[in-house]
C-alpha cells in the first residue's frame, strides 16, 4: 500500500536525484580569482553585511577599549595563576599555528588518484545498512546501479537494520527494478549499524567492500575512483570519500555544514592523506581492502570501551585497525558522495555529540600503537595529527573553566577577543571554500564558528563526561509512521 501510495512521488524525486549525478566531463570549477561573480540577491547582500557589520563592529571595539585590554592583560601577568594560563594560552596558540602551517604545507603536495581502466579495477562489494530510511534508500541503491562501474564487477548489499517503517518494500522495490546484482538483507530486529555490517562483510565476496550510508547519493565516477587507489597502492588498506551535503537548502545549519565539510574533507583530510594517515574513513562513503577488513573483525565487532559493548564510532574504529595492521588510509577528493545531514539543531547536537564521544574512545585507542613501529616508513605525521587531536580533548574543561571566571571578570572584553579570534580563523575555510568551491556561500563560515561558539561549545566537555554511553542518539521513527 505505502508504495502504491508513494510511486507517483518517485518520478519527481528521481528527477531531484539525478541533478547530483553529474557528468563526467564537466570542466571544473576555475579558480577563486578568475570566476566571474553574478549580482547576489538581496538576501546575499543582508547577509554578507552582517559579517561585515560584526567586523567592524569588533575592530572598532578593540581600538576603543585597547586601553582597557592592555590594563586587564597587566593586571592578569600580575598574579600567578594569569601569568600561568596566558602562558599556556600562548604555548597552545602558537602550537595550533604550527600545525595549521604544517597541514597547510601537506595540503600542497595532495593529489587524488585518477581512475584505472575498466580491466584493473577490482571486484567490489557495495554496502548499504539501513534503518528507517524510507524512499530514500531507493535513491541511495539508484544512484549506485547508474554508477559509470563495470556491473558484473559490482555486488550490491544492502540490509535493513529492524527497520519499523516502509524501508524493506523500498529494498524489494530496488530489487525488482534496478539493474544490477542487488541483494537484500533484513535483520530481525534493530540491532546497531555496526552488526548489519559485520553480516554484509561476511556476505561479501568483492575484493574491495565500499560502504554507503542509506541517506546518501554518490556521483557518476565516485565508485571507480574509491577503489583505484587499492590498484595504485598496495599498502592502501581504506579511502575515506568526500562527503558533500544533500540538502544544504533546508534551512541554515546544513548551508553551515556545508562549507564546514568541504574545508574537514577537501582540506584536513587532503592533508592527513599525504601522510597516509586519514584518521576516520566516513560513514556516508568508505572502502577498504577485504583482506584488511577480515583481519580485525573480531575485534571489531567485540570492542568494547569501560566494559560497554560499542555500538557507536564503528568507521573511526575500522580505521584505527586497518592503520594498526601497517596499511595506509587515503582521502580521495574526487569520490564525492552526497549526504543528508540534521537541520535541526537538536538532532546536529545529538550527532556532534556521538562524533566526539567516538573519538574520546579512537583517540585512546590510537595512542596505543601510534608511538610504535606499527608500519614502515615514516610514522611522525600520525603522531603529529594525534596530538592534535588530544590538544582539544585535554584542553576542553581547562578552556571551559577559565572562560567562565574571565566572562566573570570582565565580560565585554573577553566577548570581543573571542569575536576577534572566531572572525580571524573562521576567515581560513571561508577563504579555502571561495577559492575552491564559490563565493557566495563562503560566508557560511563565520555564522558556523560563531553559531558553534555560542550554542555548541558544551558538546566536547559532556561528550568526554559521557564517553561510555552508548547510543545512535539520532535515529528516530518518521512522526507520520508513529
Amino acid at each position: 500500500m505505502l508504495i502504491r501510495q508513494e510511486r507517483s512521488s518517485v518520478v519527481t524525486r528521481s528527477k531531484e536525484i539525478s541533478k547530483f549525478i553529474l557528468p563526467t566531463n564537466l570542466p571544473s570549477r576555475l579558480p577563486f580569482k578568475n570566476v566571474a561573480v553574478a549580482p547576489f540577491p538581496h538576501q546575499n547582500f543582508l547577509l554578507w553585511g552582517l559579517v561585515l557589520l560584526v567586523f567592524v563592529a569588533t575592530v572598532s571595539s578593540l581600538i576603543f577599549f585597547w586601553s582597557d585590554f592592555k590594563l586587564f592583560r597587566t593586571q592578569r601577568l600580575a598574579s600567578s595563576w594569569g601569568y600561568y594560563t596566558l602562558m599556556l594560552s600562548m604555548i597552545i596558540l602558537a602550537f595550533k599555528l604550527s600545525f595549521l602551517a604544517f597541514i597547510t604545507i601537506a595540503y600542497k603536495f595532495y593529489k587524488p588518484i585518477e581512475s584505472v581502466s575498466d580491466d584493473e579495477l577490482p571486484v567490489c562489494t557495495i554496502i548499504v545498512p539501513a534503518y528507517n530510511e524510507g524512499m530514500q534508500v531507493y535513491d541511495t541503491l539508484k544512484s549506485i546501479v547508474n554508477s559509470n562501474y563495470p556491473l558484473k564487477k559490482l555486488e550490491i548489499i544492502t540490509i535493513d537494520d529492524g527497520s519499523k517503517d516502509d524501508t524493506w518494500a523500498w529494498m524489494q522495490k530496488a530489487k525488482r527494478e534496478l539493474i544490477g546484482n542487488i541483494t537484500i538483507l533484513q535483520q530481525p530486529h534493530n540491532k546497531g549499524k555496526r552488526h548489519a555490517l559485520y553480516r554484509a562483510f561476511h556476505a561479501g565476496s568483492g575484493d574491495i567492500f565500499i560502504t554507503i550510508d542509506s541517506d546518501s547519493i554518490i556521483r557518476k565516477n565516485t565508485l571507480r575512483n574509491m577503489a583505484s587507489p587499492f590498484v595504485v597502492n598496495p599498502k592502501c588498506g581504506a579511502v575515506a570519500g568526500n562527503v558533500l551535503v544533500l540538502n544544504k537548502k533546508d534551512g541554515f545549519i546544513p548551508k553551515m555544514l556545508n562549507v564546514s565539510f568541504a574545508f574537514s574533507f577537501e582540506f584536513i583530510r587532503s592533508a592527513q592523506s599525504v601522510f597516509g594517515s586519514v584518521l576516520c574513513t566516513p560513514g556516508a562513503l568508505a572502502a577498504y581492502r577485504k583482506e584488511a577488513v577480515m583481519n580485525c573483525l573480531p575485534d571489531w565487532i567485540n570492542q568494547r570501551f569501560l566494559g560497554q559493548q560499542t555500538d557507536i564510532g564503528e568507521d573511526r574504529a575500522m580505521t584505527n585497525m586497518i592503520l594498526k595492521q601497517g596499511y595506509e588510509v587515503l582521502f580521495q577528493k574526487n569520490a564525492e558522495v552526497l549526504t543528508k545531514i540534521p537541520d535541526k539543531y537538536k538532532n546536529l547536537s545529538k550527532m556532534y555529540i556521538r562524533w566526539e564521544r567516538s573519538n574520546v574512545r579512537e583517540n585512546i585507542m590510537l595512542s596505543k600503537f601510534a608511538f610504535s613501529n606499527f608500519r614502515e616508513g615514516s610514522k611522525i605525521g600520525t603522531r603529529i595529527l594525534l596530538l592534535n587531536q588530544w590538544i582539544k580533548v585535554l584542553m576542553a574543561y581547562p578552556a571551559l573553566l577559565l572562560l567562565i571566571v574571565l566572562l566573570s571578570i570582565q565580560p565585554f572584553l573577553i566577548l570581543t577577543s573571542m569575536l576577534i579570534g572566531i572572525l580571524v580563523f573562521s576567515s581560513i575555510p571561508a577563504f579555502f571554500y571561495a577559492y575552491k568551491r564559490e563565493f557566495e556561500d563562503a560566508k557560511w563560515a563565520y555564522f558556523y564558528s560563531i553559531y558553534y561558539t555560542f550554542s555548541l561549545f558544551w558538546i566536547t566537555p559532556y561528550a568526554i563526561a559521557t564517553a561510555n554511553r552508548r547510543g545512535w542518539l539520532t535515529r528516530e521513527l518518521p512522526k507520520n509512521i508513529q
